[in-house]
């Protein structure tokens, strides 16, 4: 397996994949054409400016392996370079779905 990406969802928005069997995506995704993933390295700092407070969410692990040429990393916040899909993310990719807690200082409570 390649390195693992994240995706973060609403409950709602997961319990939609789930009935789908297919991540599509999500308002911004929909508005760029494109499905918004974050590495291991950026998906801290992507809850915290876009998720802050939210105690609805699920963290999805996916497996970039399964994504082949729908995958492009493209320059985003700051320059850096973010995972993006072109296309849609079969459920067979998705390795895990978790809940996303917030810790007693109000930040994500990740599981690494």
């Amino acid at each position: 397996m390649s390195q693992p990406l994240y995706k973060i969802l609403s409950q709602r928005e997961w319990l939609q994949v789930l009935e789908a069997q297919a991540l599509v995506g999500f308002g911004i995704d929909l508005a760029d054409g494109f499905i918004h993933l974050s590495s291991a390295e950026q998906v801290k700092e992507t809850a915290r400016l876009y998720f802050s407070g939210r105690e609805d969410l699920m963290l999805i692990i996916i497996d970039s392996s399964c994504l082949k040429d729908s995958l492009r990393w493209e320059e985003s916040r700051a320059g850096a370079l973010f995972p993006h899909v072109y296309g849609v993310i079969p459920m067979a990719a998705v390795l895990d779905a978790e809940l996303l807690p917030l810790g007693p200082d109000g930040e994500h409570l990740f599981p690494f």
